[in-house]
């Protein structure tokens, strides 16, 4: 079993950072790949951000230059640092990622989301 927590969300002013953590664990080999997604009300969820193996990154165009996404492969930890947030990006934060289990199986969870919300 693989389990994913996020943590870190919280309230902020516009311009204002945070930073997101996503913590991994359960008999996981390797985590390929580890993603951000986000949730407004109303809206369907977006890829907010992305992180493979090699380190390449990719970012929604909207979150480009503010949003750093990055991982931890020793401790399964990934993180998403947030910076000059603006209201818009008010949503539910979800982690999710790409993992090899110790047993070879491919696993794709999802954490329970945390909330950022940003104040005009």
């Amino acid at each position: 079993q693989v389990q994913l927590v996020e943590s870190g969300g919280g309230l902020v002013h516009t311009g204002g950072s945070l930073t997101l953590s996503c913590a991994a664990s359960g008999s996981i080999s390797s985590i390929r790949a580890m993603a951000w997604y986000r949730q407004a009300p109303g809206k369907q969820r977006e890829r907010v951000a992305r992180i493979i193996s090699n380190g390449a990154t990719t970012y929604l165009a909207s979150v480009e230059g503010r949003f750093t996404i990055s991982k931890d492969n020793a401790n399964r930890m990934g993180y998403l640092q947030m910076e000059r947030l603006l209201p818009e990006d008010t949503a539910v934060y979800y982690c999710n990622a790409d993992i090899i289990m110790t047993s070879l199986a491919r696993e794709s969870p999802w954490g329970q989301g945390t909330q950022v919300t940003v104040s005009s």
